[in-house]
C-alpha cells in the first residue's frame, strides 16, 4: 500500500469549557519533519503530538496548528512592587519638600512609574485541555493519513500505467536488437565491396561484425530493465515508506536506458528509448510524492 506525502487532516474535541481544533497539513520531504504551532502554555504537549504523528507517518513535512476557544487558558492578575512603590513615594516626597513643590502626590503618578505594576499569569491546571488536544490530534492525524492513502492509491494507478508503457517499449527493443548486428554487417559488406571493387574479405567482415556486436550488445541492459521493473511493482505492494527505494530504481532504470540509447546505434531503438524515458520521467514526478 503506497501513501502520498501530501494531505490534510482536521480534528476537534470539546468539553463544557473548551473547544480544541487541530489541523495538520503535510507536503513532500526527504525525512519526517514536524512544525507545531500552539499556545505557549501547552508547549509540553509538543513532544506527545510528535510521537503520535510518528506512529502513523514516516516521511513528509507536517505542519500542525492547535487552536483553543472557550474560557481562555490564560488568567492574569496584577501585582504591585510595594517596596519599589515605597521608594518612589519617599523620593517624590523628599523632592517636594526640598524644592518647595505645592502639588500633591497623586496615586496615578506613582502607579505609572516604571515597574511598579506588572501583570502575571496565574498557575493553572491544564490537564483537561491536554486530553482534548490529544483527542483532536488523533482525529486529525487519522484523517490526514486517510487522505494520504487515497492519493497514494491514485499515484499507484498512474505509476503502473507508465510502467506498462516502458514494458511495451522494451519488448519492441528486444525484437529489434538481433537485427542491429545483421544490418550493420550488410552495411559493412557493401562498404567493403565498394572499396575493393566488389571483392569482400570475409575474414575481415566477420571480425568487424563481431567487434560491433560486442559493442552494441544491449541484452544485459534489457535484462536489468526487466528486473528493475519487477522490483518496482513488488515495492509498490509493500507496506511502509517505499519512496526512497522507488527513487533509486528510477535512477537505475534511467541509467540502463541511457546505455541502450548510446550502444544500439539504431533509429527505431532510439525512438523506443525516448518513449521509455518519457514514461520514466512521469514516474519520477509521481515518486517524488510517495512516502
Amino acid at each position: 500500500m503506497v501513501y502520498s506525502m501530501t494531505g490534510f487532516g482536521r480534528g476537534k474535541a470539546e468539553s463544557p469549557e473548551y473547544t480544541v481544533t487541530v489541523e495538520m497539513k503535510s507536503v513532500n520531504h526527504r525525512f519526517c519533519e514536524m512544525v507545531i504551532r500552539m499556545p505557549r502554555q501547552l508547549l509540553e504537549m509538543e513532544d506527545k503530538i510528535k510521537k503520535l504523528i510518528q506512529t502513523y507517518i514516516e516521511r513528509g513535512r507536517i505542519e500542525v496548528f492547535v487552536t483553543i476557544s472557550g474560557e481562555g487558558i490564560v488568567k492574569k492578575k496584577v501585582q504591585i512592587d510595594r517596596q519599589l512603590l515605597q521608594e518612589y513615594i519617599h523620593h517624590l516626597q523628599q523632592a517636594k519638600n526640598e524644592y518647595g513643590l505645592k502639588e500633591e502626590i497623586r496615586v496615578y503618578d506613582v502607579l505609572t512609574m516604571p515597574d511598579v505594576l506588572a501583570t502575571v499569569e496565574e498557575e493553572r491546571q491544564y490537564s483537561p485541555i491536554y486530553d482534548l488536544v490529544h483527542q483532536a490530534s488523533e482525529r486529525a492525524v487519522e484523517q490526514l493519513v486517510e487522505m494520504r492513502r487515497l492519493e497514494g492509491a491514485q499515484l499507484t494507478v498512474d505509476v503502473l500505467a507508465q510502467l506498462e508503457h516502458i514494458k511495451s517499449a522494451r519488448k519492441q527493443i528486444v525484437l529489434l536488437a538481433p537485427q542491429v548486428v545483421e544490418q550493420y554487417r550488410h552495411r559493412l559488406q557493401k562498404r567493403l565491396a565498394d572499396l575493393a571493387g566488389g571483392i569482400v574479405d570475409e575474414q575481415r567482415l566477420l571480425i568487424e561484425a563481431a567487434i560491433f556486436a560486442d559493442k552494441a550488445d544491449i541484452n544485459e541492459e534489457l535484462t536489468r530493465i526487466e528486473s528493475h521493473l519487477s522490483q518496482f511493482v513488488q515495492t509498490l505492494q509493500k507496506k511502509g515508506a517505499v519512496g526512497r527505494k522507488l527513487d533509486f530504481l528510477v535512477q537505475e532504470l534511467n541509467r540502463e536506458m541511457n546505455t541502450i540509447g548510446s550502444k544500439a546505434n539504431n533509429g527505431e531503438i532510439a525512438q523506443f528509448v525516448v518513449e521509455m524515458k518519457t514514461a520514466l520521467e512521469r514516474i519520477k514526478e509521481q515518486v517524488q510524492n510517495i512516502e
